[in-house]
């Protein structure tokens, strides 16, 4: 080993989250000797990944496939439960539709089409899944019913998927580095060949015949978010790591990296009011506020401003956060009476939350705090007036229990707002992560300008651009991850066990 080198290696991973360990994990399986560099300390590791709920949408077909995730499903939740179906066309078309159709169709295709096997290989690394009942199913006539494509989770969420994942890198030989910050992807005419970075402050360089870019968007970077996502995004609110402020996109675009994605979007969420300016690994995703679909949302005039029922919430939280930090004061209220509120998700009962209650809606209207408490009422007035009660409730469906007449309609799911004790909750705008990043092939290879691979470059995980615009299906970011990191280190274990030439340096 040259004594100019901390260390050598065949493949080189930037980031410990979802994306990094699993593109770690598949190089380390297919022969490759690989070290890992996370920029946090230990007990912050795993980027993102480490706060997600740990949702996972991937393609079925039926109870068959299910089981090749979940084998321990018991006989009674088979019977008690109707998971249905989700094809990989279904898969495809959701991310089509939220996209408005700009999503990279070949990297939605493999997705889609990679997303059941990765979930399987998953499971063989140790990661465990059940039903996501209570958050994504409710049961109606004694039967639980799976909505919206989306039916399964980690066990132990997010925090669990990074210690496990760690763990099995370990136990597989692969090295990881903490408080080890990459400053500079090393590269020249014959390609990259290693990384330069900062370790407990001190500058090193470390040599590999391949990198894995894996380390996360720009969101909790806030001059590149404001410069990109536009005014007033210096004031949302970070769900996840401080950690992901875009080093792994600058580095790859300082050695010829096309751009791609969408620049100016981001997945971003209603997050409560008072949440810290970044994710808290105690609480994890539990200052998310998802049960909008079943109330209405106000702002400051007191008036509602977006279709809280205009679809299934796994196709409308990722883009509400946007529209929250649009109003004036960057904030709204959630109101629910006592019809509905026993269908609030469980974020909804924890401490660390900004929650008022009332027992008339008069006494609610003085109660929300930058509302304006007449305009609340006239609002609320006109709003059960419009809601159609001749139309059945159901959770489950798109119900199309909507109002008429109003401005801002209300397409499903309406219920009047008047049965007391009244409750309250006072969102912001969280941002998750950003769509923009660099591209990819199928492969998993970064592209240059000139739409080649930059040799011996790969990349995975939310740094992606291309496959988000707009909007995002709830549990998509975690499976692509898994999916693109997998891919990504198979093929860089490839290339780097082949690579015989010397990259002269």
């Amino acid at each position: 080993m040259s004594e100019n080198y901390l260390y050598e290696t065949d493949v080189l991973v930037i980031g410990s989250g979802n994306a990094g360990m699993c593109a770690a994990l598949s190089a380390r399986e297919n022969g490759a000797d690989v070290i890992v560099l996370e920029k946090a300390s230990k007990k912050e590791r795993g980027g993102n990944s480490a706060f997600s709920a740990g949702t996972m949408r991937f393609a079925y077909n039926g109870i068959e496939d299910l089981l090749k995730v979940v084998p321990n499903l018991t006989k009674e939740e088979i019977v008690n439960t109707d998971f249905g179906t989700y094809s990989t066309e279904q898969f495809i078309e959701d991310l089509i539709k939220v996209t408005q159709s700009r999503t990279d169709m070949d990297l939605a295709n493999i997705l889609a089409n990679e997303s059941l096997n990765t979930m399987v290989w998953l499971r063989s690394k140790e990661i465990r899944f059940v039903p996501i009942y209570g958050r994504q199913a409710f049961k109606v006539n004694g039967k639980f019913m799976f909505w919206g494509g989306l039916a399964i989770k980690i066990v132990g969420g997010g925090s669990k998927l990074i210690q496990t994942l760690h763990k099995s890198a370990v136990e597989g030989g692969i090295k990881v580095f903490y408080d080890a910050q990459a400053t500079s992807i090393l590269h020249n005419d014959g390609g990259v060949y290693g990384v330069e970075l900062k370790i407990n402050g001190k500058t090193v360089r470390m040599k590999s015949k391949t990198v894995i870019i894996a380390s996360g968007g720009f969101q909790a970077n806030t001059e590149m978010r404001t410069r990109y996502l536009g005014p007033n995004w210096e004031l949302a609110k970070i769900r996840g790591t401080r950690y992901n402020t875009g080093d792994g996109i600058r580095m790859a675009l300082d050695i010829g990296a096309r751009s791609y994605g969408h620049w100016s979007g981001c997945h971003a969420v209603g997050w409560d009011f008072n949440a810290p300016e970044y994710g808290d690994l105690a609480i994890g995703d539990g200052y998310q506020k998802h049960s909008y679909p079943f109330g209405i949302m106000v702002n400051a005039t007191g008036q509602r401003f977006v279709d809280e029922g205009e679809d299934f919430r796994n196709y409308t939280y990722a883009k509400f956060g946007k529209v929250i930090l649009e109003q004036p004061g960057q904030f709204a209220w959630q109101i629910f009476d006592q019809k509905v509120v026993h269908l609030l998700r469980d974020e909804y009962r924890i401490k660390q939350v900004t929650k008022v209650k009332a027992k008339t809606i008069e006494e609610l209207a003085q109660k929300l705090d930058g509302i304006d408490p007449t305009g609340f009422l006239e609002y609320i007035k006109k709003y059960n007036e419009a809601v159609q009660l001749e139309v059945p409730f159901n959770p489950n469906i798109k119900d199309g229990r909507g109002t008429v007449g109003l401005e801002v309609p209300k397409t499903n799911w309406a219920n009047t707002i008047d049965e007391g004790p009244f409750e309250a909750y006072k969102v912001t705008s969280g941002i998750t992560f950003t769509y923009g990043g660099v591209r990819i092939n199928e492969k998993s290879e970064v592209i240059n300008t000139f739409e080649k691979p930059i040799s011996g470059l790969y990349a995975a995980g939310e740094l992606v651009g291309g496959l988000f615009y707009f909007n995002y299906p709830g549990g998509s970011g975690l499976i692509a991850g898994s999916v693109f990191g997998r891919i990504a280190g198979e093929n860089a274990a490839k290339f780097a066990i082949t690579r015989t030439e010397e990259v002269k340096v």
